[in-house]
């Protein structure tokens, strides 16, 4: 214990380090973005404001704070209201480029992974991509005049687009003002960036938050006058299986299974945590964010499930990895292992989901075209 705790003060140290060093390219990286940002707000570079509802949500950091599920529960919240809703996200992944608008039968290699998880959960929203926003709004009203909304996913930093609602999500363990610009840090923009949030949602909580704390993390984002503060946190729903396997294993779960975690997104550990809580054995393989399975990783995968610990095992996976494992050379090959995803939801602490809901249902009512 006294070695792996040295071993981690040292990597710490390396860390900080390593932050240090980069913080000339951070500083010059940051510089050009403020830069950057600045053409904008002095119309040197114009912002294109649309006429019917946009509502935007990014974030300032490279990935991880929980931005697609705030995204399916905007998604929800319209279609509850009967609003003829639509995304536009790049298609981080995908291996086509320029404006596609995606049907039943997209591809993770056509849309990306969060895309096709918006189509397959949503069957009655228009689902589109494009690198520019521009171009993917204006095709959108072109190709589905009935649409009524736009929810623009990870456009924090896509100012060509003014959107109405413009949804800043950050994560409780690393406020972005508790971060530095790339590369000695995960932010994409200084924090001063933040300023053109509408909304600021503090995502991945403590599904129990006092109000001291609350409070606390109010003071120090030190939010303007204009802007709105939520606090949200991650509820897991029930497993899903997957496999021919998977249901038929349905009946036999328990606490004392032991699991293979399969994870390829930016911040594993809070689902591992859950799931180490819950089951007797876990093991977790983890890949990059976005990852692509090849036939070699199943290969990995079912190996390391073979020799897990135990005869009652399952491995389980996240919906966001589901849809990278769902193409059919995958999971011909995995239809014998219980393969189960978890799917999770929004949500707010206190009146936060009311206070939440009736600020963006008041602003898409007020500006839906008749």
């Amino acid at each position: 214990m006294h070695i792996y705790n040295n071993l981690l003060i040292n990597k710490a140290v390396l860390s900080k380090l390593l932050a240090i060093f980069l913080y000339p390219l951070s500083f010059l990286y940051g510089l050009a973005t403020y830069l950057r940002n600045k053409c904008f707000d002095l119309d040197i570079f114009k912002s294109i404001e649309f006429r019917l509802p946009i509502i935007s949500v990014g974030n300032l950091s490279v990935g991880g704070v929980g931005k697609t599920p705030h995204v399916e529960y905007l998604i929800r919240l319209l279609l509850r209201e009967q609003f003829k809703t639509a995304t536009l996200s790049r298609g981080y992944g995908r291996l086509t480029s320029g404006y596609y608008i995606s049907d039943n039968n997209s591809t993770i290699f056509e849309i990306g992974d969060e895309p096709m998880q918006f189509k397959r959960k949503f069957q009655e929203i228009t689902v589109a991509v494009d690198e520019k926003r521009v171009r993917g709004i204006r095709n959108i009203i072109k190709e589905s005049p009935v649409t009524q909304v736009i929810i623009l996913d990870d456009a924090y930093q896509h100012r060509a687009v003014k959107p109405g609602i413009n949804i800043l999500v950050t994560d409780y363990s690393k406020l972005y003002i508790d971060d530095h610009v790339l590369p000695s840090g995960r932010l994409r923009e200084w924090a001063m960036g933040s300023d053109r949030a509408d909304i600021i949602i503090v995502s991945k909580t403590p599904s129990i938050l006092s109000p001291i704390d609350l409070r606390r993390i109010k003071e120090e984002l030190n939010p303007k006058p204009y802007q709105e503060i939520y606090f949200s946190y991650t509820k897991y729903s029930e497993l899903i299986p997957f496999t021919k396997a998977a249901i038929e294993f349905s009946e036999n779960i328990s606490s004392s299974n032991s699991v293979l975690l399969i994870t390829g997104i930016a911040k594993p550990l809070p689902l591992y945590y859950y799931l180490k809580d819950k089951y007797t054995h876990i093991e977790h393989l983890k890949f990059p964010d976005h990852h692509y399975f090849t036939s070699k990783d199943i290969e990995t995968i079912k190996n390391t499930f073979i020799s897990l610990y135990g005869n009652n095992k399952l491995l389980i996976t996240t919906e966001k990895d589901i849809m990278r494992l769902s193409l059919q050379e995958i999971k011909e090959n995995i239809e014998d292992i219980p393969l189960f995803y978890l799917p999770i939801e929004i949500c707010f602490h206190g009146n936060g989901g009311e206070e939440f809901d009736s600020k963006i249902i008041k602003y898409v009512k007020s500006n839906t075209r008749n």
